[in-house]
């Protein structure tokens, strides 16, 4: 099964065409995920409060934990995030929050190191970006990094495409060469 964590706000957005294609050619069963239509609790000192007891109580069946659960069961990942403020969504934030849970999607190690625990052994992170300068490190290396080193998953890969609003280019174009890449 492949999770598809769509963090795109416009309804007519390039990032999710360029992530559409690639769901197309992986040809999986997919659970979407749309992280502009979920409610989220605000991450206040009653939130951790709760969050820290059902953990320390080994209690992950509770519905704070649904998204780290799929998170962790998933046989792949496909992250789409445009390129937002030299980052990608608040909102892809916020769902990382909600994953990132001791116990569920991963553990530390007795020498304290993170071990992952998710089923997925491939990640693909797709974004779209109006310019050229994106640096990696800002959006997609946060989530290779966090893949790799906490859930466990060695594979990421990045999918983009860039220059998509810079005066006299073939945004259009631009999309379907990285489409053809994805082919």
């Amino acid at each position: 099964m492949i999770l598809y964590i769509d963090a795109c706000a416009r309804e007519n957005s390039r990032t999710r065409r360029l992530a559409e294609a690639l769901l197309t050619r992986l040809q999986d069963e997919v659970s979407h995920i749309r992280l502009f239509n979920m409610n989220w609790e605000v991450t206040d000192e009653n939130y951790l409060r709760k969050r820290d007891a059902l953990i320390a109580e080994g209690l992950f069946d509770d519905d704070m934990f649904a998204p780290a659960r799929q998170f962790a069961q998933a046989d792949t990942v496909v992250i789409a995030a445009p390129y937002w403020d030299l980052s990608f969504p608040a909102v892809l934030k916020q769902y990382i929050e909600a994953i990132n849970v001791l116990g569920i999607t991963f553990e530390y190690t007795e020498d304290g190191f993170p071990r992952g625990l998710c089923k997925a052994d491939k990640l693909y992170y797709v974004m779209t970006a109006g310019g050229n300068f994106v640096p990696e490190e800002f959006g997609y290396g946060y989530i290779r990094s966090l893949s790799e080193n906490f859930y466990g998953i060695k594979d990421v890969r990045l999918i983009k495409a860039t220059g998509l609003d810079i005066y006299g280019a073939d945004a259009e174009a631009i999309l379907q060469d990285a489409i053809k890449e994805i082919s």
